[in-house]
């Protein structure tokens, strides 16, 4: 059962401050949803609200980015005595104690971002009138693009494999209304369509009013003189790329396509975003600097098309990393066969990027892709945990089409020469999707899509079968009758 056990949406929203970034802002006291919804700007603070709490550091401000799944998918090294308590996830030890509060964090935060999704879409449409030309349908499609976005997360967390035997079964409620009522559970195909329906309409709205689709919006820095993100005097309009626009929508689309099998539908998602040329690619340069400058760009951010605004979770994600012997670290000889540094990837710009030999251990290798500098000077780019990356759409291009020039393109500009081997492009994918998004969760639910089982450091492997279904959270069992 959802209940209404979440705090109120109003307690949540925030008022715009004077600093440039749009979610640079301190939290206001709670006020009646008849006064909030009063006024555009309140259904603007709504919105930002909203984006708050997707981004707790028990969602994807750290737990669900990048913890969790990547536990699942045996990409850390672990000490004897466990300092991150995680051993038992990657053994997939579902009924550890550890393991069901996580999970049941990640469900309770998720379901308490969709109600406050529907708080606001229950106002909207009656008070059309209060909004100046394109507002209305930007907010709308975000948040109904957000609503789609928690719920094939949640999906892809706690349901198994989508196949004809799985599609039929309910796993998950797909909540469309603000209300105290039990929402039935939905069956894999149901809930998908639904996710499909709110993402269609999403990209409706946001077709006819985002600034993203202008000519001149190209992708960059904060700090460049070039960059327009900056540029729109309404601050809400700032930063696209840290919501999710019309391109995150088509990205977000292409995913759930793909999930569901609909390869043609996916592939035309992916392919708008890749042919908008919107996103440049990351100059080697930029990636490559020494990790300790300001130029450092770690996270490929100009190549991202949606990503968490995390700025208040900055020490927790350095924190993660910065030991290794009480954080998250991998083993040197493990990580070189992930990176496959013997043979094609000796030089790929991730490994020699996102990893540098741990000070305290010649045997480990400590991640640094979401370390700060530490300066007064700050950063070239706003600290976001990154949610689709453009990269992916090439992958899903290649996946749809059996076309390997998408998936070569990639390696490219990683610094692989060595084209893929086209009779094996489903295992060169699942390779891929793991260089590239490391640390960021959307491997496992890559493994998890093609029903594939996980290998350990060990050599120890984890059937399909078994790790890819997770029991609904006790409470939901309880008070749902589920």
């Amino acid at each position: 059962m959802i209940r209404l056990r979440f705090s109120f949406i109003l307690a949540l929203m925030l008022a715009f401050s004077s600093c440039n970034n749009w979610l640079d802002v301190q939290p206001e006291a709670s006020v009646s949803a008849e006064k909030l919804f009063s006024t555009q700007e309140g259904f603007c603070e709504a919105v930002n609200g909203i984006y708050t709490r997707a981004s707790d550091n028990m969602l994807y401000g750290g737990l669900f980015t990048c913890e969790i799944q990547d536990v699942m998918m045996q990409n850390y090294s672990f000490q004897v005595q466990d300092y991150t308590n995680y051993q038992k996830t990657a053994v997939f030890d579902f009924n550890d104690g550890m393991f069901r509060w996580r999970v049941n964090s990640i469900w309770d935060i998720a379901y308490n971002a969709i109600a406050n999704c529907n708080l606001l879409l229950k106002y909207i449409d009656s008070r059309r009138n209060l909004f100046s030309a394109g507002m209305y349908e930007i907010i709308k499609g975000e948040v109904l693009a957000l609503r789609a976005y928690l719920h094939f997360d949640i999906l892809r967390l706690f349901a198994p494999h989508y196949e004809s035997s799985t599609a039929v079964q309910k796993f998950i409620p797909y909540v469309r209304e603000y209300s105290n009522r039990v929402t039935p559970l939905s069956s894999m195909t149901e809930t998908l369509n639904l996710a499909i329906a709110d993402l269609t309409e999403a990209k409706r709205l946001l077709k006819q009013a985002d600034p993203i689709l202008k000519s001149d919006y190209v992708a960059g820095y904060p700090y460049d003189d070039t960059d327009v993100e900056q540029n729109n005097p309404e601050l809400f309009m700032q930063n696209r790329r840290h919501r999710l626009n019309y391109y995150a929508v088509c990205g977000t689309l292409a995913r759930v396509f793909l999930y569901k099998g609909v390869k043609d539908s996916a592939q035309q998602n992916a392919l708008e975003v890749i042919n908008s040329g919107k996103f440049p690619w990351v100059n080697p340069t930029d990636f490559l600097a020494n990790y300790q400058t300001f130029e450092r760009d770690r996270i490929i951010y100009t190549e991202l098309l949606f990503g968490w605004y995390i700025p208040q979770h900055e020490a927790n994600m350095s924190n993660r990393y910065l030991n290794v012997v009480t954080g998250y670290f991998v083993n040197t000889d493990y990580l070189n066969r992930i990176y496959e540094t013997s043979t094609v990837g000796g030089e790929d710009y991730r490994y020699k990027g996102w990893f540098i030999q741990s000070e305290t251990s010649n045997t480990s290798m400590q991640i640094i892709k979401y370390l700060r500098n530490p300066t007064s000077t700050g950063n070239r780019h706003y600290l976001v945990a990154p949610a689709i990356r453009l990269s992916e759409m090439y992958y899903i291009a290649s996946e749809c089409s059996g076309d390997a020039q998408y998936i070569n393109t990639v390696r490219q500009k990683r610094g692989i020469g060595a084209p893929v081997d086209v009779s094996r492009l489903n295992d060169e994918l699942l390779a891929e999707y793991r260089k590239e998004t490391y640390g960021e969760g959307q491997a496992f639910f890559a493994y998890k899509r093609m029903n594939r089982s996980i290998t350990a450091e060990n050599g120890t492997t984890y059937e399909h079968s078994r790790i890819y279904t997770i029991a609904l959270p006790e409470n939901e069992i309880e008070f749902g009758n589920r």
